[in-house]
C-alpha cells in the first residue's frame, strides 16, 4: 500500500477525478505490475495488448459493441470517456470507421493520439478534450457512440445521455458498458457525482433513445473484485512504479469499491436514437 497517508486524495475535492485520472494516466505507462494483472484479470489474456485499457470491456465483449454498432466503413464513431482509446481504436480499425475520442483528461487525449499514431491508425482517430455533457462536437454529426465503464462518473447523467442523443444522427445507435450504482450506497461520493443512477433506460428514453437491448454482463462481480483485490494487495509495489500520487488515486478508488460496495451490477446497453 502507499506508506504516506500525506499521498491521500480529498474524497470531498470536486476536482478529485479530473487530478487523479490525469496522475493515473501520467503514470500507467510505467507500471508493469498495473498493466499485468489488468490484463490478466479484467480484460483477460486473448485481449491484444497493443489495446490495452483500464476498463472491464474484454474481447468477446468489444466484438459484441461494434456488431451492435452497424457502422459501416468511414463512418464517424465518438468514443465518449475515451481514455487512452484502446478498445475505440480496436472498434475503428475492424469497422473501417473514423475515430473521434472525447475524454476530460487531457493527459489521456495526449495519450491516445500518440497510441493512435503508433498502431498506424492517426489518420483515422482524432481526440479531444471534453466532457460528456459538453463534447464540443456538432449536433448529429456522429453515426455511433461507444462507451466503456465510464458513464457512471459523469456528474450529470441526464446531460450526459442528453448529449450523445445531440451529437448522434437518427437511426445510430449508442452502445455501451456501465455500472449500475446504489444510490444509498453511492450517496457523499462525489466521484459517481449528484446522481447516483440505478437504471440507465429512463435516462435513454428522456434523451429521444429507443433502448434495443439492456443486460447484466456474465460473471458480475467477480472480474471487477479479484481485479481490485490484487491491485490492492500489490500498492507498494504500484507505489514504487507510479508514484505515490497516483498509486494514492488509484488504491483509494479501488478500497472505497471493495468496502463501500457501490454498483449494482455491470450493464451492456444499446440504443437507437429515434
Amino acid at each position: 500500500m502507499v506508506d504516506s497517508s500525506d499521498a491521500l486524495p480529498d474524497l470531498r475535492d470536486p476536482n478529485i477525478l479530473s487530478i487523479g485520472y490525469n496522475a493515473v494516466y501520467t503514470a500507467t505507462p510505467h507500471s508493469a505490475t498495473l498493466r499485468r494483472l489488468w490484463h490478466e484479470l479484467a480484460e483477460g489474456l486473448d485481449f491484444p495488448e497493443d489495446f490495452g485499457h483500464i476498463s472491464f470491456v474484454t474481447l468477446p465483449q468489444l466484438r459484441r459493441i461494434a456488431a451492435e454498432l452497424r457502422l459501416g466503413p468511414g463512418g464517424t464513431l465518438v468514443d465518449l470517456g475515451c481514455g487512452r482509446a484502446g478498445p475505440a481504436l480496436w472498434v475503428a480499425r475492424e469497422l473501417g470507421a473514423q475515430l473521434i475520442g472525447v475524454d476530460f483528461a487531457a493527459v489521456a487525449v495526449e495519450q491516445a493520439g500518440a497510441r493512435a499514431a503508433a498502431l498506424g491508425l492517426a489518420g483515422q482517430a482524432r481526440f479531444v478534450v471534453g466532457t460528456f455533457a459538453d463534447t464540443g462536437l456538432d449536433p448529429e454529426s456522429a453515426d455511433g457512440a461507444m462507451s466503456e465503464d465510464a458513464l457512471q462518473y459523469a456528474p450529470d447523467k441526464r446531460a450526459a445521455v442528453a448529449e450523445a442523443g445531440r451529437i448522434l444522427r437518427r437511426g445510430a445507435r449508442m452502445v455501451f458498458t456501465a455500472f449500475e450504482l446504489e444510490p444509498g450506497r453511492a450517496a457523499g461520493l462525489p466521484v459517481f457525482g449528484s446522481d447516483p443512477v440505478d437504471d440507465y433506460r429512463p435516462l435513454l428514453s428522456e434523451a429521444g433513445f429507443a433502448v434495443e437491448a439492456y443486460e447484466e454482463v456474465p460473471g458480475w462481480p467477480e472480474p471487477m473484485t479479484a481485479t481490485y483485490s490484487a491491485l490492492v494487495s500489490a500498492g507498494g509495489t504500484l507505489a514504487q512504479e507510479m508514484g505515490p500520487q497516483a498509486a494514492a488515486a488509484l488504491l483509494t478508488e479501488l478500497s472505497m469499491t471493495l468496502q463501500q460496495q457501490p454498483y449494482r451490477r455491470r450493464v451492456l446497453v444499446v440504443a437507437t436514437k429515434r
